[in-house]
């Protein structure tokens, strides 16, 4: 009986390890519990009260249900910040995201707002030469590597975003919809999961061709 404990324990901890190949956990007992709990709740539960989804009935799983209702709310939100910036200078949604990142979190390089901002180079640097035409934002030499250059927002780029932030709010208001606020708390702690289980994989740049099947490679229980 104590041998089969100590075979089921040593598979358990070879598991671990595979799955840690890039360091989600820590090494230790407490890193080996994470992922033990981890593993439970990804396994499937009965659920009381189990909500209805588009074709549930016809065999559509719950994460196709998920990916589709995540890019719906994704577009309405664009809606929204589309009409929010609707007789501004702003021309489009990641123009004031960008600025209130700056305001938020102070100077910083180009390749840290635009990795900041969950997007790829060539956008993101479209972004921030447009900004820096209209004014929004400036660009300064490094006080730590006078080579290396960092961009902050400008009293303009603070100005516009005063004169628009109340219809942002309002935007981010109605996107929030008819959710009460133990309901926004929860999907907060969700969508959090969801952010630090993505960002260090987006973070890797790995090429598209690869992307899937790395990721299916290192996450055993996606499997």
């Amino acid at each position: 009986m104590h041998y089969r404990i100590i075979k089921d324990l040593i598979k358990l901890l070879e598991e671990f390890e595979a799955d840690n190949a890039i360091s989600n956990y820590t090494l230790d007992i407490d890193g080996f519990m994470a992922w033990i709990r981890d593993k439970e709740c990804h396994k499937p539960q009965k659920v009381e009260n189990e909500p209805h989804w588009v074709g549930k009935e016809d065999g559509r799983s719950v994460e196709s249900a998920i990916c589709t209702m995540i890019v719906h709310t994704n577009r309405y939100a664009k809606t929204y910040s589309k009409s929010a910036i609707a007789d501004s200078e702003f021309s489009t949604q990641e123009d004031f995201i960008y600025l209130i990142n700056l305001k938020a979190f102070g100077s910083m390089s180009k390749m840290d707002l635009i990795k900041k901002n969950i997007q790829d180079k060539p956008g993101g640097m479209l972004i921030i030469t447009r900004l820096l035409k209209q004014g929004f934002i400036e660009q300064t030499d490094s006080e730590v590597d006078k080579r290396n250059k960092v961009i902050k927002i400008s009293e303009k780029g603070l100005e516009a975003l005063e004169a628009n932030m109340q219809k942002i709010k309002n935007a981010t208001k109605i996107v929030t919809g008819n959710l009460n606020y133990n309901e926004k708390l929860e999907l907060i702690k969700i969508l959090n999961k969801l952010d630090h289980f993505h960002n260090p994989i987006f973070s890797r740049n790995i090429n598209s061709k690869d992307l899937i099947e790395t990721v299916l490679d290192e996450y055993s229980f996606l499997k």
